[in-house]
């Protein structure tokens, strides 16, 4: 595994040619505050895959492939319609 940052998001927008835009959500309680703060962070992502507007997807840091586009996606974690335990038997449930 190398170095690289990799996130986790919500494809929001797949309206460009090989691009998607992935919205990250990180939610966290506040040290002093103890509050429970939101923070939305928007990346372009390079998309070889095919994703569709609200699918879950793994992005990964990349060298600069536009002016803004540092991000590539690396895998569909889910794809939007699909249940979320899609693809995983549970012991006892099978035919």
């Amino acid at each position: 595994m190398n170095s690289r940052r990799r996130l986790t998001g919500v494809v929001t927008s797949d309206k460009m040619m090989k691009t998607v835009i992935v919205e990250v959500t990180n939610t966290f309680r506040h040290p002093l505050y103890k509050k429970v703060v939101h923070n939305k962070k928007r990346f372009k992502a390079h998309d070889e895959l095919g994703c569709s507007l609200g699918d879950r997807v793994r992005i990964v840091e990349s060298r600069p492939l536009s002016k803004e586009k540092r991000w590539v996606v690396e895998s569909i974690i889910r794809r939007t319609g699909e249940p979320a335990n899609a693809g995983t038997v549970v012991e006892g449930e099978q035919g």
